[in-house]
């Protein structure tokens, strides 16, 4: 598989990686440990390297699962992980955000363990804390890259005031952000900003959390646990208004001979060639389906079609 190169700070991973979010944690999934580490040991043999996870999956069993996956591998991998959290130590599932110096020197030390390693690749802050400077935030991340235990630091969600603030004390690999062509607001928000300061950009729900797949539609029902009841996009009204979009997006794929999931990647893939998609699966199949997507070739003009439908 294709290598792309996120940034200038030389972290080189494959044009795909995997999301193993809801593996553990978010879509209401019911799956086997070992058939999930299964699939990720297929996504090695298949050319992924790059494998993104949290804390706040599970919370923790996510990483857990990673570590387990990968500590066989781990020099062929590059793992990718999140801090910014405090669990309620009764019930985990309570959280506060926490990207405090102490903190976040103790969950690392914590993730580490988890993922079975001693160093970890990328390390994003998760969400930005409004009660701690973004300043001490990359002063103790460039702390622990001099240490050896982080090797780049990434941020997600956040600003391009932040993002400035940061990369001025400590130079970004990367920022995650939700990006697919059914959510394009980074292009005017932060892409600008990344391109001008030489800052990689990995996109997660690049399948619009399953939406570009074109097996939702406004009569879907998700699982009670799944976190797409939570946002505003999945609701009736707004997958209505989608509705157009999502039907000429799957006749578009279907002219091309492709799956829709495969032209919402390749899509994204085209953006840039520095962009990196993180779709998520739990199947083998889908995995697979989303791997053939990096061989898709899209011409400028099916490009600006694409962009004209949303």
């Amino acid at each position: 598989m294709e290598k792309r190169k996120l940034g200038n700070t030389g972290l080189e991973v494959s044009a795909l990686g995997l999301g193993c979010m809801n593996m553990s944690f978010g879509y209401g999934n019911i799956v086997e440990k070992k058939d999930m580490i299964s699939l990720i040991h297929q996504a090695v043999d298949s050319g992924i390297n790059f494998f993104d996870t949290a804390e706040m999956y599970g919370p923790f069993t996510n990483e857990e699962l990673v570590g387990d996956a990968l500590s066989s591998l781990r020099d062929k991998v590059v793992i990718a992980t999140k801090f910014g959290f405090e669990f309620d130590t009764q019930d985990p599932k309570k959280m506060s955000l926490n990207s405090k110096p102490d903190h976040i020197r103790k969950v690392c030390e914590d993730m580490l363990k988890r993922l079975k390693t001693d160093r970890i690749d990328l390390l994003y802050q998760h969400r930005p804390d409004p009660s701690v400077p973004i300043e001490d935030v990359a002063g103790t991340i460039k702390d622990l890259i001099s240490e050896g235990k982080v090797l780049h630091f990434g941020l997600s969600a956040a600003d391009p005031e932040i993002i400035r603030k940061a990369h001025a004390i400590q130079p970004i690999a990367a920022l995650q952000s939700q990006y697919s062509l059914w959510n394009r607001e980074p292009e005017a928000s932060v892409l600008p900003v990344l391109k001008e300061l030489g800052i990689g950009f990995v996109a997660y729900g690049p399948l619009g959390h399953g939406y570009l797949t074109g097996m939702i539609d406004s009569n879907t029902t998700f699982n009670a646990n799944d976190v797409r009841n939570r946002f505003p996009q999945f609701t009736k009204e707004n997958r209505d208004a989608s509705a157009q979009l999502i039907s000429a997006f799957c006749a578009f794929a279907e002219r091309r001979q492709i799956t829709p999931a495969q032209l919402a990647l390749a899509w994204v893939l085209h953006q840039d060639s520095s962009f990196v998609p993180i779709p998520g699966t739990t199947k083998v199949n889908r995995l697979k389906e989303n791997i053939a997507a990096t061989a898709v070739k899209l011409s400028f003009e099916e490009i600006k079609e694409l962009n004209n439908m949303a």
